[in-house]
């Protein structure tokens, strides 16, 4: 068999984005998010809580979702790198993780327009959403293995730019042909489904689920052709030995003092850019009173900002390192969340509005444009910081510590926003723990090297 050469190995591993991207852009984000909320609200509405009061309820449920499945992720990280590299083997826990993504996707067909199997909907998005998270840490532990340090700044910019694209097209395809709009119709005015699915039991919009498992199906299969696995180590998986492993990794941290402090870092600035997707769609649905097709057209101008700004972020990250990268990005985010607190369909910064005025709308246009933007290019100036601070002898168990410190506290967003939701009645104001996420933070990165600890 002909030898698998470097650039073809890059790009296979730049299909595993675009493969996977759409679980968040659609799923997390922009169709199912905002869906699971609106008919949540509706169920809660039906045993008699006021609208304000179902859409805080409605917030809370879908927040301790998202903490719930990230305990799982966040503690179960760490273990499963340690264990691929007892082996040196990847690929397998790719491919298991990611019939788990499948699964969960998939199931998603059935949650009903009336609320009533919410609580089933929600444990089958949690079981795709560990699925795809658990399969984003193996892949990210390869990325030391594809290039130079100098070069992965730009390929970890280009393979989430790529991803974007992915999640970006597919939520084209989704609007365009399947999700109903209030008329019945899509958003280019065609019958979901060419007449096949039902508007009025909102089939269009459920059909998401089946849609981003099949799409990560089919798109995952370069990477399966043209991302190997190095030699095997001859060792056997041992749950104690990747134990002891993950052990000492924890106990050497306190010998890294610049890497003890990225992963702190980290840990609370990633949390508040996921507490920031999982919560802008459900946001604009529950605040702003936006329909899942309006959301839709957000999450493009989203995904174009995401993918551009991507691309360029890996290559100031190329010239210039990581670090100002996720200092800016962190920067421009908390503006974001200022915004977004101080914002109603009445007022912007307690300036009152004439009744009807679109400037909300207008506002939050714009903070989609800067939220997929710094977020795309924080998310892979974070890879290329931590390729920085890898072991290079064991990559899987390094990157299940920066899966750890990205998951081991995301309980935090989604815990803080439902609980200030539910003590201030506000889906609005739920939002504000995310600024002292992202300023905690913003200070830690003070002990970061820009160099890592090599």
């Amino acid at each position: 068999m002909a030898e698998i050469s470097a650039r073809k190995r890059i790009w296979g591993w730049y299909w595993f984005d675009w493969a996977s991207q759409p679980y968040h852009t659609l799923l997390l984000t922009f169709i199912f998010g905002p869906y699971f909320a609106s008919v949540a609200a509706t169920h809660f509405m039906s045993t008699g809580l006021d609208e304000l009061t179902a859409d805080a309820r409605a917030q809370s449920v879908w927040s301790w979702g998202l903490a719930i499945a990230g305990l799982i992720v966040g503690f179960g990280a760490p273990i499963m790198g340690a264990l691929a590299d007892t082996t040196g083997r990847v690929r397998p826990w790719v491919a298991g993780f990611g019939i788990l993504c499948f699964a969960g996707a998939y199931s998603l067909w059935w949650t009903l327009p009336d609320g009533s199997n919410i609580w089933q909907m929600l444990f089958a998005f949690g079981v795709g959403f560990v699925g795809a998270e658990f399969a984003l840490v193996f892949t990210n532990s390869q990325l030391p293995t594809l290039a130079d340090k100098d070069e992965v700044g730009q390929i970890s910019g280009s393979g989430f730019a790529f991803g974007y694209v992915g999640g970006l097209v597919a939520l084209a395809i989704m609007l365009a042909l399947f999700v109903e709009q209030p008329n019945g119709k899509t958003l280019v005015g065609l019958t979901p489904g060419f007449g096949i699915l039902d508007a009025e039991a909102r089939e269009g919009t459920r059909f998401v689920g089946p849609f981003v498992a099949v799409w990560f199906a089919i798109f995952m299969i370069p990477y399966a052709l043209w991302v190997k696995d190095g030699p095997k180590t001859g060792a056997k998986h041992s749950f104690s030995g990747a134990m002891a492993i993950l052990a000492r990794s924890i106990k050497s941290l306190r010998h890294k003092r610049s890497l003890a402090a990225y992963l702190g870092s980290s840990m609370f600035y990633r949390d508040a850019l996921n507490g920031l997707y999982g919560f802008g769609g459900v946001y604009a649905g529950l605040v702003l009173n936006w329909p899942i097709v309006l959301i839709g057209v957000f999450g493009i101008i989203s995904g174009i900002a995401a993918a551009l700004f991507s691309w360029l972020g890996g290559g100031v990250d190329s010239k210039r390192g990581p670090k100002p990268v996720i200092i800016g990005s962190i920067i421009v985010l908390m503006f974001v969340c200022l915004v977004v607190v101080n914002m109603t369909r009445e007022a912007v910064f307690g300036i009152a509005l004439a009744e009807g005025s679109n400037l909300p709308d207008i506002i939050f246009f714009g903070c989609g444009i800067l939220i997929g933007g710094m977020g795309g290019t924080l998310q892979s100036a974070s890879r290329s910081m931590m390729v920085r601070h890898a072991d290079l002898g064991a990559p899987a168990e390094s990157f299940g510590l920066y899966g750890l410190s990205g998951r081991a506290t995301a309980f935090m967003a989604p815990t803080l926003i439902g609980l200030v939701t539910a003590l201030t009645g506000s889906a609005r104001l739920g939002v504000s723990p995310l600024i002292g996420l992202f300023a905690v933070g913003l200070i830690l990165l003070v002990w970061v090297k820009p160099d890592g600890e090599h």
